[in-house]
């Protein structure tokens, strides 16, 4: 039995399926449908390929981790079917509460394309398993990684996620000030609470090109110092670093093909990009050699920085339009995973990295 990063990824997964099977979360109504009848209603007439995949891949993560997770924690003899049952009941849920959603359509073929999804995954994790993949992984964590790195592994796993959402600043992950300010008013509304709430004085102006710059130096170092955390050998850390900006790069790209076309994939790296993205490297290249306690407080301190500046940013027009795509279109399998990680990632690491520089005094 081995500790596992598998059981917190799919739990993580799992809640961000709900999410997005559900969102927006508004209207709820009784149609006079029962919640079961999608299931031998007649096939929709209408589909594309890109439904049919995205149903099937939407689903493969959770049936991987739930049948990863089984394996490593040696219970891995039905893994495949717990991880299928476990996917039939979630798909099966949702897709009956979609019923009650007027903006949403419950399908009995997204809901098997669901379950199949899940199946293929379990099935690959087992199949990596009977291949010895997996035991390679296991020696390559303890060759790279500190035995407690679970938790790091997990960010760093969920953070080329995050950044495919759609952001005001490259890399700008956790802006949520301005998106916080108006949901808590529209929720107070028509309340005598309403008047607690603080008022800005000021309204948010667009990031200079030094802020902006300053942005993305945090936001590319910020997981490399994560990194440092649980890596202690210099050279790994370098072979990391160059890891991490080169996801970060790509991941970033991949979100502004996706939103804005393939065309303009790269209209992001401007000037102020490039330069903080070498900063970046240069940095992390100088802080090669700090302890894991040093790299955690200095990973705090630029989460804070990074925060305060990147919440400052006020949200475009454009940039709103752009969400709608998202939430509204074509991506709304994806809104939920997306959107919430690229909010909450900086607080979680945040609060991982309390957590463990409070678990490292007590032992000291």
């Amino acid at each position: 039995m081995h500790k596992t990063s598998a059981w917190p990824l799919a739990s993580v997964y799992a809640g961000l399926i709900v999410y997005a099977s559900l969102y927006p979360f508004v209207d709820w109504r009784d149609r006079g449908v029962a919640p079961w009848d999608f299931l031998w209603a007649p096939l929709p007439q209408y589909w594309t390929g890109f439904d049919l995949v995205s149903n099937v891949l939407g689903y493969a993560p959770l049936g991987f981790f739930l049948a990863l997770g089984a394996v490593r924690s040696g219970r891995g003899a039905h893994a495949v079917r717990d991880a299928a049952l476990t996917a039939f009941g979630l798909s099966l849920l949702l897709e009956a509460l979609q019923v009650f959603l007027p903006t949403r359509v419950p399908s009995n073929v997204d809901f098997a394309l669901n379950v199949l999804g899940a199946w293929a995954g379990a099935v690959l994790a087992t199949m990596l398993e009977r291949l010895g993949a997996l035991s390679r992984w296991s020696r390559f964590r303890a060759r790279w990684f500190v035995p407690d790195a679970r938790g790091a592994l997990v960010l760093l796993a969920l953070w080329p996620l995050a950044l495919l959402f759609p952001a005001t600043v490259p890399l700008g992950l956790g802006q949520v000030f301005e998106r916080l300010e108006t949901g808590l008013a529209e929720l107070l509304l028509d309340t005598p609470f309403l008047e607690w709430l603080p008022v800005r004085d000021f309204e948010l102006e667009p990031l200079v090109p030094g802020a902006e710059l300053a942005c993305v130096l945090l936001g590319a170092l910020i997981p490399c110092l994560l990194g440092f955390c649980v890596i202690r050998a210099r050279a790994r850390r370098v072979v990391f670093v160059l890891a991490v900006l080169v996801v970060g790069v790509a991941a970033t790209a991949l979100s502004a093909a996706l939103s804005y076309g393939p065309m303009h994939a790269w209209a992001w790296f401007e000037l102020p990009v490039q330069v903080g993205l070498v900063l970046a490297l240069v940095l992390a290249l100088l802080l090669l050699g700090v302890p894991e306690r040093t790299s955690a407080a200095l990973m705090l301190l630029a989460l804070g920085v990074f925060l305060s500046i990147i919440n400052q940013a006020p949200t475009s027009a454009y940039f709103a339009q752009t969400l709608q795509t998202w939430e509204q279109g074509r991506f709304i399998r994806f809104h939920g995973l997306a959107q919430w990680l690229g909010w909450l990632w900086p607080y979680a690491a945040l609060l991982y990295v309390l957590t463990r520089v409070w678990q490292q005094g007590a032992k000291n």
